[in-house]
């Protein structure tokens, strides 16, 4: 089991996606921002990390966590993840839609993302389970 983070983030009723610019909406659909928690992390920094790698932007604060899901990724990668959802905030101004791109510390070649927001009724189109708990958002 792989233990991941999750970030909705949400402003003015609308939650912040992203698109693989290089793959098709085949391929990898609509994502939130989100990936594997570090050795020694915890659960909270991961989040507001993979947030700031995978949009460019600073200035999130965590909400709070909404819950925890497990989501079989398979036959993606044969692997079970233990995926962590927060909700988080972000302050400043942030444009509608802007390219981003993860480093990856270096390690690999940087992958690029179109970064935009959809209202959240619109959130059921997110793929591979992780619009699993957007109903938590409005309790």
């Amino acid at each position: 089991m792989v233990d991941k983070v999750l970030c909705y983030i949400v402003r003015e009723g609308r939650l912040l996606v992203f698109r693989h610019t290089d793959h098709s909406y085949e391929e990898v659909g609509i994502q939130v921002p989100g990936g594997s928690v570090r050795v020694g992390e915890p659960l909270e920094d991961a989040a507001l990390r993979e947030a700031r790698e995978e949009t460019g932007l600073t200035g999130f604060t965590i909400v709070r966590k909404l819950g925890e899901v497990e989501y079989d990724i398979s036959p993606l990668r044969f692997e079970i993840q233990h995926r962590h959802v927060f909700q988080l905030a972000l302050t400043g101004p942030v444009p509608d839609r802007w390219a981003s791109r993860e480093e990856h510390d270096g390690e690999r070649k940087p992958t690029r993302f179109e970064c935009f927001w959809i209202p959240l009724p619109y959130a059921h189109v997110l793929q591979s389970g992780q619009g699993a708990l957007l109903g938590r958002l409005f309790n």
